[in-house]
């Protein structure tokens, strides 16, 4: 709007106030945490979320990715409490590292629960899904969308793994989770939990023989290279992704920014998980392409792990909640 001098003289002349509508919006930045950088489609992600929220804002609303878990010091675990608490603002996380906080992310990780892609979206379309998303608003973190990590598999320096007695004695990587703990001690293995930082010296120096991770990791980290010479797939479990937000930081958003925020959550999290699913063929190629020896279990060697690990269900299964384990595994059975 031009205020012209005679304007501006008549006005003060009256004693009224003009006021200037102000055009420019006010400009926020948040950080986003993620445990993988965009060489993987974990951290593709997030990126991908931040280009739609500043593309669909005009710029008004930034995401500031930080991968590597760097804001958490690289303690992967704490993330959840970190974002909870407001020293994060938002994240594209593992159920994985949010279960110690919220137990019924423990689901996923049931040993051979999803045995493919349509079981997975089985769970985290329905109503399965919402009661989880429930779960973890309720703990202090708004969910606003699923992403992909992809089934994990289990490699070793030491020989083909086709049976649950193949895996006994080996020395394993695993996560920090105390379920991982129990499915591979269950199957006779050694599993040592560990970051993944410090699993790759210890892969070099044979401290420990094998490690557990989706197929895009094993890719790109060349897992090949630290003695990993043979991979097994036999889809053990799945780890979702979930995009979430800081309680504080999504009521101080108006509903058109929420709105916006987490539609560009959904839109990034079907578009990273199109592109997982669609690369996986191309990335087992490069794999086998560079000497890994890859064993794909028959039906039948497939069910001797599951008859394997059963026990892990009777311990879990009241922590996760018998409810929503019966609820996934109905899900699952009409896919």
């Amino acid at each position: 709007m031009r205020i012209t001098p005679l304007a501006f003289a008549l006005t003060a002349a009256l004693g009224m106030t003009l006021t200037v509508p102000a055009f420019a919006q006010e400009t926020r930045e948040f950080s986003v945490s993620t445990v993988l950088s965009d060489a993987f489609p974990w951290g593709q992600a997030a990126e991908k979320w931040a280009e739609l929220v500043n593309d669909r804002s005009d710029g008004r609303l930034t995401l500031k990715v930080y991968p590597n878990a760097q804001l958490v010091s690289g303690d992967q675990t704490r993330e959840f409490s970190a974002m909870r608490s407001g020293l994060i603002d938002m994240a594209v996380a593992s159920t994985i590292n949010w279960s110690p906080q919220v137990p019924e992310l423990n689901l996923f990780s049931l040993p051979f629960l999803m045995p493919d892609e349509a079981a997975i979206d089985a769970i985290t379309q329905g109503s399965t899904g919402e009661k989880i998303f429930a779960a973890i608003d309720k703990k202090g973190v708004k969910p606003l969308a699923w992403g992909e990590n992809g089934f994990r598999e289990l490699s070793n320096s030491k020989h083909p793994i086709d049976s649950p007695e193949d895996v006994q004695g080996l020395k394993v990587r695993v996560v920090g989770s105390p379920l991982f703990l129990d499915t591979f001690s269950t199957l006779g293995a050694n599993p040592t939990q560990m970051s993944w930082a410090d699993a790759k010296p210890a892969l070099t120096t044979g401290a420990i023989d094998g490690q557990e991770n989706p197929l895009s990791v094993f890719d790109v980290a060349r897992v090949e290279q630290v003695g990993q010479s043979y991979l097994t797939l036999w889809h053990y479990m799945a780890d979702p992704l979930i995009f979430g937000v800081n309680k504080k930081v999504w009521k101080s958003l108006s509903e058109a920014d929420r709105d916006l925020l987490q539609q560009a959550a959904i839109d990034a999290g079907a578009w990273e998980i199109a592109k997982s699913r669609n690369e996986l063929s191309q990335t087992l190629d490069d794999i086998k392409e560079r000497g890994v020896d890859v064993t794909e279990l028959t039906t039948e060697q497939h069910q001797a792990f599951v008859d394997a690990t059963a026990e892990v269900y009777t311990k879990w299964t009241p922590r996760i909640g018998a409810e929503l384990v019966a609820e996934a595994q109905a899900a699952i059975s009409t896919r």
